[in-house]
């Protein structure tokens, strides 16, 4: 279980530290000023519960750490009751409200949020890609802004969403306040939903009411069928033998690469290691259809095996994961206002874009304004022409952000 509010402030931390030190529950494992990319500190935390799952890399290692997030972790594959807390600059001393930024899926907050411009070009949606990000735009306003990294940045959401509430509580503790903004990316906006949603496994906690206002950028709220929609135009990039190494699932069981049939089950979205994924699963096929130019678009679908590829289908992975209904069902809290920021340009360069209908690239507008089980809809807004991966970092909707956070 989570520390309580006893935890004392991770601002008064040694500028380097592994202290190894419990608190409550919450474990402080490292408190370090060597951070790059414009951060004043980061920290290491484990949540000490020991029926905490184990997480699920990929043999490939292509959903491993890299970078600053694996020195800090200290490892490639840390165990899923980790995460990273970074601060911004102001983070303590600041005095407008706290601010948490959560992650989207096979990323990292610094890329995100901070300097956009890390994987160079193009790897932030566009050509020409800033250095600095939402973050900085914040802490510049006077927010006290935190932002979160996953141990498994392609993990199960119901291990995100626990680690949501775990960072919240060490927010909590630093700021001295009782709830905090949350501001979170696409696979993470998921997984923040579902924390305030009290979508929480057998092992985890529901929400604690430590939520002041909720943005969901790019959030996918009416589900998604990107990977079963296209057929298997995506394999290539994926499977092993045909050269991929993708960090995404397949739609299939098996695929052919140059003539010859390969079986790779770890890499089907059905395997343990894409739970996140498959937690995010609706059918759009009677909204938009399927896009009917792509190869065995039918049986990648609905199941079967057509010329070059085997799939179950997406029903089947629905029924064996999706909680895109029950987290309607379940519903947000009227007491937290929910602001939904959706893009319109299906764009993204070097990407099959989603092209059945109006979408951002990845997410539907349809799915992304779906308020289905949001008690307290504050605003949608939706930006004609940014695709997924501008949303967080794009001038205009930064003010908006801004301007929602201000209220």
């Amino acid at each position: 279980m989570a520390a309580s509010a006893s935890l004392p402030l991770v601002g008064q931390a040694p500028a380097s530290a592994a202290t190894g030190s419990t608190v409550g529950e919450l474990n402080l494992v490292l408190s370090t000023t060597s951070v790059t990319y414009g951060w004043q500190r980061a920290e290491v935390w484990n949540d000490t519960d020991p029926t905490w799952p184990a997480a699920h890399y990929l043999p490939t290692g292509r959903d491993d750490q890299t970078g600053q997030p694996e020195q800090l972790f200290g490892s490639p594959q840390p165990p899923s009751s980790e995460f990273i807390l970074f601060q911004a600059p102001g983070a303590i001393t600041n005095s407008g409200p706290p601010v948490l930024l959560v992650m989207g899926a096979g990323d990292s907050v610094t890329r995100e949020y901070a300097d956009p411009n890390l994987d160079g070009a193009y790897t932030c949606g566009t050509a020409i890609c800033p250095t600095t990000g939402l973050m900085q735009y914040l802490a510049g306003d006077g927010y006290r802004v935190f932002a979160l990294d996953f141990a498994n940045i392609q993990g199960n959401n119901f291990a995100w969403a626990q680690t949501i509430s775990d960072a919240l509580q060490v927010v909590r503790s630093a700021t001295s306040t009782s709830s905090v903004d949350l501001v979170a990316w696409s696979k993470g906006a998921f997984a923040a939903r579902m924390y305030v949603s009290s979508v929480a496994p057998s092992w985890g906690r529901p929400y604690d009411g430590d939520v002041a206002k909720l943005v969901l950028i790019g959030n996918p709220n009416g589900g998604l069928d990107y990977t079963f929609a296209h057929g298997t135009e995506a394999d290539p990039q994926i499977y092993p033998q045909c050269g991929g190494s993708l960090n995404g699932p397949s739609p299939s069981q098996s695929y052919m690469c140059y003539g010859v049939v390969y079986t790779e089950p770890n890499l089907s979205i059905d395997s343990a290691y894409w739970t996140g994924q498959r937690q995010m699963l609706a059918r759009w096929d009677s909204t938009y259809g399927v896009d009917e130019t792509q190869n065995t678009w039918y049986t990648t679908y609905y199941g079967g095996t057509g010329y070059t590829s085997t799939s179950d289908g997406i029903q089947y992975a629905i029924d064996h994961g999706s909680l895109v209904s029950t987290i309607q069902q379940a519903g947000i809290p009227a007491s937290v206002p929910t602001y939904l920021l959706c893009g319109g340009a299906p764009t993204i360069p070097g990407f099959y874009n989603e092209n059945r209908g109006p979408s951002d690239g990845v997410v539907f507008v349809a799915s992304c304004e779906d308020t289905a089980g949001i008690t307290n809809l504050a605003t949608v807004e939706l930006f004609s022409g940014y695709n997924h991966l501008m949303l967080g970092w794009e001038p205009t909707a930064e003010s908006a952000i801004a301007r929602w956070l201000s209220l």
